[in-house]
């Protein structure tokens, strides 16, 4: 019999917690595995650094943020590691290598789905608000998610629904590419009250706050996130 190799180490605690829950998120929307014979290697890429910075702080692990440039010249940041037992983690959700358009439901435990949900929010999600010129004093307020994978969207749209019972409706983009999930104002305020239930939760700050100016115009900040 030969001799085994070495046991893999463990770098991830992967008990369920706000903040993993946060990190599989970003991972879902902006995350890349390798193929296993590259290495279980985990990528995160993007142009935000406190978005990097978040998700190293979420694993608890202290890699480093590198910067990479596309072939136009573009520069974003990313945080690579390799690790078997986490990239497992990660296929057992239902995350996969080349799953922009083949990701669907993930196992995500209902306690922690804001949680997650906060982290693809983050990731590829928007909010965007406006006056409506039709009718006086009319301000819209939407907040979506989008994806190139149907199956995924439809499951965010589920769960939403599960939780909040506000659907929302779901269109395609100009190209026909990418689903985009889209809820308007009453229901997009139901869901960023579950999305910051708190202060302390972690957060890309810019989109937090571009949502509690809107809330403010509305005279709901106070009442609807904590600030």
């Amino acid at each position: 019999m030969g001799a085994r190799g070495p046991k893999p180490k463990r770098i991830i605690f992967e008990k369920w917690t706000p903040n993993l829950a946060y990190a599989i998120g970003l991972i879902a929307t902006d995350g890349c595995l390798s193929r296993p014979e590259f290495g279980y290697l985990i990528d995160l890429t993007s142009k935000d650094k406190e978005q990097l910075r978040n998700y190293c702080k979420c694993l608890g692990i202290p890699v480093t943020i590198g910067k990479k440039l596309s072939g136009t010249g573009k520069k974003s940041f990313r945080v690579q590691f390799k690790n078997f037992l986490f990239y497992e983690f990660l296929l057992r959700l239902g995350i996969t290598p080349a799953k922009s358009k083949t990701l669907g439901p993930l196992l995500i435990p209902d306690e922690y789905f804001f949680d997650f949900l906060r982290g693809a929010f983050d990731g590829d999600g928007c909010s965007y608000s406006y006056w409506d010129k039709r009718w006086k004093s009319s301000f819209m307020f939407y907040m979506g998610f989008a994806s190139a994978s149907k199956k995924y969207i439809d499951w965010i749209r589920q769960n939403v629904f599960k939780f909040l019972k506000i659907y929302g409706h779901v269109t395609k983009d100009g190209n026909g590419v990418t689903y985009q999930l889209k809820y308007a104002k009453n229901d997009s305020i139901k869901l960023c009250k579950k999305l910051y239930y708190s202060k302390k939760v972690v957060c890309l700050q810019r989109k937090r706050l571009k949502i509690i100016k809107t809330l403010d115009i509305m005279g709901l900040s106070g009442r609807t996130i904590p600030v």
